[in-house]
């Protein structure tokens, strides 16, 4: 009688613990499922490729299933919900389904290993070459030990060399997919190294940046039996077996690492297997603890304390871990069950929500939903362009350097664009730097805006909506006012010269004007066409920014992308529309300008083209002038400024002759005999004379400083007034008629009803789903809080 009593005990004992571990492989899936915050207790396994991870947890189990071996095997994490049942002989194996997960396959051992080595061949074809996302495998067996065991890709160390770039690019995507596999807190780390010293800290290295105390780590080192050969001395043995705490750097669980050695050798029926069954298996990992402790002992020249017996071996790790899951589990249930309530509730108002939607899923309720989501987004799309900080810069702005990537840079005639540091965003360039509320806002000292704020790193700050638009204003006009004509040959002189209709002189301001005129529209028409593209490029990130604000206020219109999608398509068309009339405008100034001169546009007024060729006319008695060098291919910028410096002593001595009683005909003469020398380099003579030369390129320069100065005042306010403005008064107007024309014609196309419903019915169902298994899991966890409330209240 009490030995059946005792048998009872352990029976029922048993389903107690099947209650716990059923229970929490639920909320794994769960959690996996449905991406709810749930953590259940599991050990991660985290290794380098050849570490042994694969062959450990085969161990663990106590049967093979894996794909091992060389190089990288296991290419998406496999989770094990391993259940000891002593009624099952061989492995009880159940594959959870991917596009399912409350779907199960029974698979035999060899059905599994074939699904796993497909998957990692599918894989190994694929760009990524890895997937995050967790094979769930459910095992039952009377040798499982009662753990959850998470078995990751192998971390990769690749050379730093530019043939092993490929490798790098996944020893990166490896270590990216670990990492986030370590982050849940509830995760037992079991850090694998396959090293004879301790200062090697290959796997730690990693792990330590997500548990640098390695507070929830289990170190294990792995191959002991090929290690044990290589320590000559029994000092070196010691410290390998209890490491200095400094070699480990953290308090990490067990207090000291762990030692397994996993027999070689596969399971199976073919020549090349060495295990018939996994019994012989079972009985290798068993023989080789024995040899390893035996090997241990004899390197040693003493026997193995208790406590160091402990952590050697695949059976000692395996009921370490057991015992240690098993704690955390029981620890965990009291604060899982205000989880699953906090979940049930979220789920309830979820399928609450969607039950309203499917109810109010008619024409008259969409299409108010629609105008008031038409209205809420002009009043976005205006605060952005008057100015906000709601939307985070850091996640929405961009700097100088990201707007000319995405958006086009400014790039002169030579090809070059000016180093966004260097553009100096002053005052003067960016008036709202100096104004105080706009300087707190950007960080600037107190004491900075209190005086006048010189260059600030305009460039660096990360802006949208309307101080981007300022900003790249400013850079437009500092770009191209700070452009210079470029260089004039005498091939081209000669070339614009051509013949004349009725005779064979020579018309040199025709010549400046054809020349200038040239150079200017194939300068400023790039410059144009920049512009546009720059600022369409920063209107159209405003729609992102406005549908961020309308989710963040509750605002936004969610599974509609139907209505979402061809309100985005209208603002971004009447953009690129606005946007191309407003650069036409421009191009007809910008033509018209370069077409005709006109000499009071260009030289402020008549006076000064007649005051420079006075000058140049009195500097024509002088011989000397025209004795340089006629085959030089350019004049030097400031030649004229040296003939203007000339101009007062020749003046002076016009005067003081006039006034020693030089007689008028003698004025006259010499008036004349100027004239005449004007005319013959000028008109007459086909000789280009440096100083008919200069002539040219005073005009050109004159004329191109002209169209420079209108063409910018110009597209500064065409762009202003006809892409800015019409943002603002014209686009409201625009989009409610489309709006209402849309209404008229059909409803459902415009919100696409039929789709909506269908998709708010899929998400019911499963929402329900997701309810119904929170409830069952609320309940099931509920009753095994009681049942050991009631025994430790029993016990004590």
């Amino acid at each position: 009688m009490e030995g059946a009593s005792e048998v009872i005990g352990e029976r029922e004992e048993m389903e107690k613990q099947w209650k716990l571990y059923e229970a929490y492989n639920e909320l794994h899936g769960l959690a996996q499922e449905f991406d709810t915050p749930f953590e259940a207790p599991a050990v991660l396994v985290v290794g380098h490729q050849t570490d042994g991870k694969s062959a450990l947890v085969e161990a663990l189990m106590g049967f093979q299933f894996n794909h091992v071996g060389g190089g990288t095997k296991t290419r998406r994490p496999i989770t094990l919900h391993m259940k000891f049942n002593p009624d099952c002989e061989t492995p009880l194996c159940f594959l959870v389904s991917d596009s399912d997960p409350s779907s199960v396959q029974h698979k035999s051992l060899d059905e599994l290993q074939a699904y796993i080595e497909a998957e990692n061949m599918r894989l190994e074809s694929e760009p990524c070459q890895f997937s995050s996302k967790e094979i769930i495998i459910k095992v039952e067996y009377k040798y499982c030990p009662n753990l959850t065991i998470i078995d990751t890709p192998g971390l990769i160390a690749p050379a730093p060399a530019r043939k092993t770039r490929a490798l790098q690019a996944q020893a990166s995507a490896v270590e990216s997919l670990v990492r986030a596999k370590m982050q849940h807190k509830e995760f037992i780390i079991l850090c694998l190294e396959d090293c004879s010293d301790w200062i090697n800290a290959t796997t730690r290295r990693v792990v330590m940046q997500i548990d640098p105390e390695l507070s929830r780590t289990v170190i294990v080192s792995t191959k002991l039996d090929t290690k044990i050969p290589q320590f000559a001395r029994a000092s070196d043995v010691e410290v390998f077996l209890s490491p200095p705490a400094r070699a480990l750097d953290g308090f990490i669980l067990g207090d000291s690492p762990f030692f397994t050695s996993v027999p070689s050798g596969r399971v199976g029926s073919s020549p090349d297997s060495v295990y018939r069954s996994n019994d012989e298996f079972k009985k290798a990992i068993s023989l080789r603890e024995m040899e390893d402790i035996s090997s241990l002992e004899e390197k040693l020249g003493r026997p193995l304390s208790k406590k160091e017996k402990s952590r050697i071996g695949v059976s000692r790790l395996r009921l370490f871990l057991e015992e240690l899951l098993h704690k955390r589990y029981i620890d965990s249930v009291p604060s899982i069950i205000p989880l699953l309530e906090r979940e049930h509730r979220g789920a309830t108002r979820n399928l609450n929500e969607i039950n309203e939607e499917l109810s109010m899923l008619h024409d008259l309720n969409l299409k108010e939903k629609g105008r008031q989501f038409h209205d809420q987004f002009l009043t976005k799309l205006s605060l952005l362009l008057k100015g906000s900080i709601v939307a985070p810069p850091d996640k929405f702005g961009e700097t100088l350097q990201d707007e000319r990537m995405n958006g086009g840079a400014f790039i002169g005639p030579d090809g070059l664009q000016f180093p966004p540091k260097l553009i100096p965003f002053s005052g003067h360039c960016f008036p709202w730097i100096s104004c105080p509320e706009m300087s707190s806002l950007h960080g600037i000292p107190s004491q900075g805006r209190a005086l006048k704020i010189g260059p600030v790193d305009v460039a660096s700050m990360r802006l949208y909506g309307g101080a981007q638009y300022h900003r790249a204003m400013a850079e437009f006009r500092f770009v191209v006012g700070g452009t210079k004509c470029p260089q004039i040959t005498r091939e081209e002189i000669v070339n614009a010269c051509g013949v004349e209709d009725i005779h064979d002189g020579t018309n040199y301001s025709r010549t400046a004007c054809v020349i200038a005129v040239s150079k200017a529209r194939d300068t400023f028409e790039p410059f144009l066409n920049q512009l546009g593209h720059r600022l369409l490029h920063i209107l159209k990130r405003l729609l992102p920014i406005c549908i961020y604000l309308l989710q963040k206020d509750g605002e936004y219109m969610s599974r509609n992308e139907v209505f979402l999608s061809r309100v985005g398509s209208a603002f971004n068309n009447f953009a690129e529309v606005t946007e191309r009339s407003c650069r036409e405008k421009c191009m007809e100034d910008l033509v018209s300008t370069t077409r005709y001169v006109t000499w009071s546009l260009h030289n402020k007024n008549r006076a000064g083209l007649r005051h420079f060729l006075d000058s140049f006319g009195a500097s024509t008695a002088d011989p000397s002038v025209f004795s340089g060098n006629h085959s030089s291919a350019g004049i030097p910028q400031d030649s004229t400024l040296h003939e203007k410096s000339d101009m007062k002593p020749k003046v002076a001595t016009k005067s003081s002759h006039s006034t020693s009683g030089i007689d008028s005909s003698g004025s006259a003469q010499m008036t004349e005999t100027r004239l005449a020398d004007l005319l013959d380099n000028t008109l007459w003579n086909r000789r280009l004379a440096p100083s008919s030369e200069r002539i040219v390129y005073a005009l050109v320069q004159q004329i191109f400083h002209g169209i420079k100065e209108y063409f910018l005042a110009s597209a500064e306010l065409k762009f202003n007034c006809f892409l800015l403005m019409p943002i603002v008064d014209k686009l409201p107007a625009l989009l409610r008629e489309d709006l209402e024309c849309k209404f008229e014609d059909n409803a459902d196309s415009i919100f696409d009803i039929s789709s909506l419903r269908s998709s708010l019915s899929q998400r019911k169902r499963d929402t329900e789903i997701e309810l119904k298994r929170i409830q069952k899991l609320k309940e099931k966890f509920k009753e095994i809080h009681t049942q050991f409330y009631q025994d430790t209240a029993l016990v004590t």
